[in-house]
């Protein structure tokens, strides 16, 4: 809140505190003191110390209860989630209490600060010294990482049409826009592309990118040398503020102390947020509570592993790019036999290339295959399709034999359905050989087994999972 705002506000509740009739009863006093002191029971210790805890009583008047809070983010929070039952715990010991109103009011000491530190000559005001300071603490942007050059699948095009709407809106469309997925599956290039249009559309704008670990490393610098004020001054003077992998800050409580106050102050004053993470806000152990409700409040788009098409139109991008002769017949190779993930595929594209350019030898399949012999090998290493079967059956809790018999109840159909998909990503079996390990099946009911968990893993998050993490089982 600014020193304006500040005082507009402590004008307004002096010329209302000059009626006593606003000024609470000690009756009211005394209600209310035994509804918050009720809340921590009602909501839960985590809910209690994160939102309501603050909650501070204002004023009585006309059948309303005033309470205030320090921040518009925690006032809006707590009207959209917890408003109503205080309102019922109120009406329930005084039925006269017929509204609640909360109302954003920084404390004394706050309001003291933003006055003093609005009148101080500090040398960082200056619009040239902060630039440069956000300039130090920001990773650059990696040039090759653009809209342009990220490649839209099925898998990704949620994270990709959020990540656009940010760059076309001009007010904050959502807050944060929080992007989770797999290794390698293009969340950091979706951060960089972001970053860079946002520094070239609006120049004017303060955007800032780190890694969480580089954010925990300048807080605890900041921590040692004594100073805290530049470093908070820093991070919530941003515009935009993108930070990679926030899982690193798991089990780290005082940065994440330290996240979650300038989360606020950020969403408070309207900035944008982006962050990325490996899991779900939900699935984030090690977090508090109140961080990953936070986190969860904005838009939260994730990347699905990669299927076939989408390897493959990476490759052929790839390929334009490199300006390099590679036959079709080595891209859909590669985009067969590397499943992973996206940067193992585009590494092992430079290889042959690379490789191409050294030796003035022309790119064959067979050479691939000389190349990059010890990658193959160890996606092929041990994994039978006997082996994927176990696996699958083990996660899904159903009976070995399910994947030869001929049932076709939906509890074996889809694991059956699985263990195909897996078979024909994670080994050279050709799909004749694959539906004869399933029964007897033909190849055509192995092809519609992949294409079915293919499209399922789009539309369904868990059917996502459920093969990402067989697939980790398998590999790992």
């Amino acid at each position: 809140m600014s020193s304006e705002s500040v005082g507009t506000v402590a004008a307004f509740k002096k010329e209302r505190f000059q009626n006593d009739s606003y000024l609470p009863t000690q009756e009211i006093m005394d209600l209310w003191n035994q509804v918050h002191g009720e809340l921590r029971n009602e909501f839960g210790e985590a809910v209690f110390r994160s939102w309501l805890k603050p909650l501070t009583l204002q004023a009585a008047y006309h059948g309303t209860l005033e309470v205030s809070v320090p921040t518009r983010f925690m006032r809006d929070w707590i009207q959209s989630h917890y408003a109503a039952k205080i309102l019922e715990m109120c009406t329930q010991r005084n039925p006269d209490i017929r509204r609640l109103e909360i109302v954003v009011v920084q404390s004394a000491m706050m309001a003291d600060q933003s006055q003093e530190e609005a009148q101080k000559p500090k040398a960082n005001q200056n619009v040239n010294v902060v630039a440069q300071e956000l300039q130090e603490l920001s990773s650059p942007f990696d040039p090759r990482f653009t809209f342009d050059t990220f490649v839209i699948g099925k898998p990704n095009a949620l994270a990709h049409a959020a990540a656009s709407r940010i760059i076309e809106s001009a007010n904050v469309p959502f807050n944060p826009l929080f992007i989770y997925g797999g290794v390698g599956l293009g969340k950091t290039h979706l951060m960089h592309a972001i970053g860079a249009a946002m520094r070239q559309k609006y120049p004017e704008k303060r955007v800032i990118y780190l890694s969480a670990e580089k954010f925990m490393y300048q807080f605890v610098k900041s921590l040692r040398a004594k100073d805290m004020m530049s470093f908070k001054e820093a991070f919530r003077s941003v515009d935009v503020l993108m930070m990679d992998d926030i899982q690193f800050i798991s089990g780290k409580e005082q940065t994440q102390e330290e996240f979650f106050h300038t989360f606020n102050a950020l969403v408070d004053q309207n900035k944008q947020i982006v962050i990325s993470a490996d899991k779900a806000p939900s699935d984030l152990l090690g977090l508090e509570e109140r961080l990953r409700s936070r986190l969860a409040w904005g838009l939260v788009a994730d990347i699905q592993p990669s299927t076939y098409d989408l390897r493959l139109g990476i490759l052929e991008s790839k390929r334009t790019l490199l300006n390099a002769n590679i036959p079709d017949a080595v891209l859909e190779f590669l985009a067969l036999k590397v499943t992973s993930n996206i940067r193992e595929l585009e590494g092992a594209l430079n290889r042959i290339v690379a490789h191409a350019d050294v030796t003035k030898q022309l790119i064959t399949l067979e050479s691939t295959q000389d190349v990059l012999q010890d990658l193959l090998r160890a996606h092929d290493r041990r994994i039978t399709i006997d082996e994927i079967q176990r696996k699958v059956a083990e996660h899904y809790n159903i009976r070995l034999q399910d994947m030869h018999s001929a049932r076709r109840a939906r509890n074996v159909a889809r694991p059956r359905q699985v263990a195909m998909y897996l078979a024909k990503q994670l080994t050279a079996r050709s799909l004749p050989e694959i539906g004869r390990k399933f029964g007897g099946r033909d190849h055509t009911t192995v092809m519609h087994a992949v294409r079915k968990v293919e499209e399922l893993m789009v539309e369904d998050t868990q059917i996502a999972q459920d093969v990402e993490i067989i697939r980790r089982a398998l590999t790992g």
